[in-house]
């Protein structure tokens, strides 16, 4: 993993996320955020919106992804644990926090959510390798757990995503001699398993609206590493 690689990268993004155009889609933001709140479905109103503003897929996928309805922020703010208590055991939903790490530490774009959550558009669909990124993240993973002193990580990964295997066995290699338990699940339906879950660590949505509690550990880490500075925000 000598070769550098970007996470998430797209020429096309300077553009895309250039000042002029996060104008336009605060503006689209707020039209998509009035539309949700009263029962429009998510896709159409994303169509209809990126449509009129002509918007690339990678702008309409942002938007989506940073916008929830005031129903759904304000459950998930509820449901947050601010601070793992000592001895805590966490479920980490594994791509889904490994991947939104390797895009922040690629200098790619990322997003402060309307929840709190930060999210990616690195889109892999199905598709991993381990890049340069990936021990960073799991080092920044291991530093944020040791703070808070928990007992316990369970990493949840998702059997049919090629390299999970991989990416389980570097996980147990890090946290080998840390001073918390770790387990790696490789496993299909990993958000079946992590909704009826409590001290949840994702930004997916569903999994966010249906388990027990859910900690913010992405923006935590981003937060101890001065990164949160260049989320985007877009809303």
């Amino acid at each position: 993993m000598n070769k550098i690689t970007k996470r998430g990268f797209v020429p096309e993004d300077a553009a895309y996320f250039a000042p002029e155009a996060i104008i336009k889609m605060k503006k689209a933001a707020h039209e998509i955020l009035f539309l949700l709140n009263r029962g429009y479905s998510v896709s159409k109103v994303s169509t209809f919106v990126g449509n009129h503003y002509l918007f690339s897929e990678r702008q309409r996928m942002a938007l989506v992804r940073s916008v929830s309805t005031d129903r759904e922020t304000a459950a998930r703010i509820r449901k947050q644990i601010r601070t793992p208590e000592p001895g805590a055991v966490l479920n980490i939903d594994g791509f889904n926090t490994i991947i939104t790490l390797e895009v922040a530490f690629s200098d790619s774009p990322f997003f402060e959510c309307m929840d709190g959550t930060v999210r990616d558009i690195a889109g892999l669909r199905g598709t991993y390798r381990l890049i340069d990124k990936t021990d960073p993240a799991l080092s920044a993973i291991g530093s944020v757990l040791e703070k808070h002193r928990i007992k316990q990580a369970n990493f949840y990964l998702d059997a049919p995503v090629s390299n999970s295997g991989r990416l389980g066995q570097r996980i147990r290699e890090t946290f080998a001699s840390a001073p918390f338990d770790t387990e790696v699940f490789v496993i299909n339906h990993v958000d079946q398993v992590l909704c009826g879950l409590d001290h949840v660590v994702t930004h997916d949505s569903v999994i966010l609206d249906h388990c027990g509690s859910w900690y913010n550990l992405v923006r935590e880490v981003l937060e101890d590493k001065g990164l949160m500075d260049r989320a985007i925000r877009i809303w």
